[in-house]
């Protein structure tokens, strides 16, 4: 067993010493995480990332944007069901709308195609789909962090989906 000072990885949270006793297996976790995060430095500093280099070839994303641990992993999978019961709890056809906008990244005509209907029914369904879900998620207490992790395969229609829910 070893201690650690919750000050120093929490400073926003303790503003004096606190000491844990913390087992070998967690304060390895920690170290590897420091270790993680000085390499992350080493790398902004060398390839000087606080301006883009590359050219379309990944070189400034893998620099800037760090890899998923496991535990956000867990997370975002864990809002993504909460949002996915949200929209489940609507009508059948409001559910399948945004299911296909927002999950399978179809265009609004194109789900209209699909159904055989006009393209402003679909945008009306949706966007009333979309306030029941913002309010039943507001109810339950889930609010703009639950959507920021939310990540859709399309991230034009994403950040629209953002958009609406934050309005």
């Amino acid at each position: 067993m070893q201690e650690i000072n919750l000050r120093e990885l929490y400073p926003d949270v303790y503003k004096t010493d606190a000491f844990l006793e913390v087992t070998d297996e967690v304060q390895a976790v920690f170290l590897a995480d420091e270790r993680a995060e000085a390499v992350y430095e080493r790398k902004m500093y060398r390839y000087k990332a606080q301006y883009s280099l590359d050219c379309e070839n990944g070189i400034e994303n893998a620099i800037l944007h760090k890899p998923q641990t496991p535990e956000m992993a867990l997370e975002e999978k864990q809002l993504r069901e909460q949002l996915y019961s949200a929209v489940m709890t609507l009508p059948k056809k409001q559910a399948r709308r945004i299911y296909a906008r927002y999950y399978l990244g179809m265009s609004v005509n194109e789900i209209a195609r699909a159904e055989g209907v006009d393209p402003s029914r679909v945008r009306d369904s949706i966007r009333r789909g979309l306030t029941v879900s913002k309010i039943f998620l507001i109810k339950f207490h889930l609010k703009r962090p639950f959507f920021a992790l939310f990540v859709s395969v399309n991230k034009r229609d994403n950040l629209s989906l953002l958009r609406h829910l934050d309005n």
